[in-house]
């Protein structure tokens, strides 16, 4: 019977609808299925949407909910290593410097060509306090552009012989605004993975993809490189804007990009590059013009250069260099340029004078070099410690040979520095980042070298540092 049934049905449907008679009128079948689809639609939407029934909560139900929440933390945990004091400077952070009241050698700050109370540039200085005041209260676009700005700029392409440059008022803020200014949503970089925060945080604001190669890893980069290329020709991709990033020596590591290598690879895959050039302007090349000069390579071959002005310059600020094209996209694109108020003009004054001491004292860069070579070579003699950086980099870090956990290497190599100060009048850092910092590199000690120091005081500091280093592992 069912199988009967059943046949019947498939057949209904096999066949054209078979005519059906309602009060003596002959209906098509398909009009009858559809009328009856419809009825059953209108009546659907005709229904009451379900509603709980809303209910208050008693007093006992709103103080057990209340006991029961935890609200969520506004900040991480706060660590022993967080609770550390920082030395306050008493004078100017120039190669030595005065920590509550006692003058201490100065292996703290990025005082690279030791101009920072240079007499030129504080004369310099003091003129323009005199003639603009402190500040220009006001963007470069809103009546905050004064002479010695654009003065600053055209030194600054002079310098490194390029067309055009721009400046921003925060270092920091520079790179993180030049890169959402040419990458956005869709475009394409590959960066290192052991750039400094400033360029994690212009990565992010971009929204671009980004892909990370290991850190001055050319075969990882170029592996990467031939990825994209695959895809694109899989895919048969639109084009879009690709960068390569990378900084000429690494704030995180004191390693020198091999920018000849980068280079080619930007060339044989049709991407294009930005340097950041903060810890290099003023140490690499027979004049400091930076890493293009130490590799001797056109200034032009890259894309986009850009530095901050808070290390060998003695000053404060950024800049981007590049063609004319780049420098004027970013005057209505750069956030840092469009929405900070204007670099303070005797900041300006202060940044021209030390370009123009940089060109007419290549001793300056001799003497640094020097004092590098002979640092590093003392820090060998230290058993403990492994001495990383690039043999002309200014940047020096010590990592534990026999490391532990993070939090524990802190604290170890924090009574470090707090002793080098206290018992050696010798200021030296260790390591910290941010919680936002994605960067992964083991804590170290990190000791900077100055045009400024003598080689007799660094002897001594290497002599310190191995003393107190051997002291505070053996009550480890």
């Amino acid at each position: 019977m069912a199988s009967k049934m059943m046949n019947s049905v498939v057949a209904f449907f096999d066949e054209p609808f078979a005519d059906a008679v309602v009060l003596g009128f002959k209906i098509d079948g398909h009009l009858l299925v559809e009328a009856v689809l419809i009825a059953a639609i209108v009546f659907l939407l005709m229904q009451k949407s379900y509603q709980p029934e809303k209910k208050p909560l008693t007093q006992n139900e709103i103080d057990q909910l209340c006991d029961e929440w935890v609200p969520d933390p506004l900040h991480p945990p706060i660590t022993e290593a967080m609770q550390a004091k920082v030395p306050v400077l008493e004078s100017a952070a120039g190669p030595h410097t005065i920590v509550a009241g006692k003058d201490v050698l100065n292996l703290s700050c990025a005082n690279y060509l030791g101009l920072v109370g240079h007499p030129r540039v504080k004369e310099t200085c003091n003129s323009a306090l005199n003639k603009y005041g402190v500040g220009a209260c006001g963007p470069r676009g809103f009546y905050g552009t004064i002479d010695v700005h654009l003065d600053l700029e055209a030194k600054i392409a002079q310098f490194l012989k390029t067309p055009d440059s721009i400046l921003y008022s925060y270092g920091l803020a520079t790179i993180a605004s030049v890169i959402p200014a040419f990458c956005k949503r869709g475009d394409l970089i590959l960066a290192d993975e052991g750039v400094h925060w400033g360029i994690q945080n212009g990565l992010y604001l971009s929204r671009s993809t980004v892909k990370l190669f290991k850190h001055n890893d050319m075969k990882h980069l170029e592996s990467l490189l031939e990825e994209v290329f695959r895809e694109d020709k899989r895919k048969k991709k639109a084009l879009n804007r690709r960068f390569i990033v990378v900084e000429a020596i690494y704030q995180n590591s004191g390693l020198m990009t091999p920018l000849d290598e980068v280079i080619r690879l930007k060339e044989k895959y049709k991407f294009r590059v930005l340097v950041d050039e903060s810890h290099s302007l003023g140490v690499l090349g027979k004049t400091g013009r930076g890493i293009t000069e130490h590799f001797n390579l056109p200034v032009e071959k890259v894309d986009i250069l850009t530095a901050a002005m808070g290390h060998a310059l003695g000053s404060v600020g950024g800049f981007c260099t590049g063609s004319a094209k780049v420098v004027d996209h970013q005057r209505l694109s750069g956030a840092g340029y469009c929405f900070s108020a204007s670099l303070p003009p005797y900041l300006a004054s202060g940044s021209i004078a030390a370009i123009e001491i940089i060109e007419e004292n290549p001793d300056l860069l001799v003497n640094l070099r020097r004092n590098i070579i002979t640092f590093r070579r003392s820090l060998s003699n230290i058993q403990e410690v492994v001495v990383s950086g690039h043999n002309f980099s200014p940047l020096i870090f010590l990592h534990l040979k026999t490391p532990s956990s993070p939090d524990v290497d802190g604290l170890l190599l924090q009574e470090i520095a707090d002793q080098m100060l206290e018992k050696e009048s010798v200021l030296i850092s260790v390591t910290k980042r941010s919680f936002l910092d994605k960067c992964k590199f083991p804590i170290g000690l990190r000791l900077t070298v100055s045009a400024a120091h003598t080689e007799e005081e660094l002897h001594a500091a290497a002599g310190s540092l191995q003393r107190v280093v051997q002291i505070v592992l053996q009550q480890r």
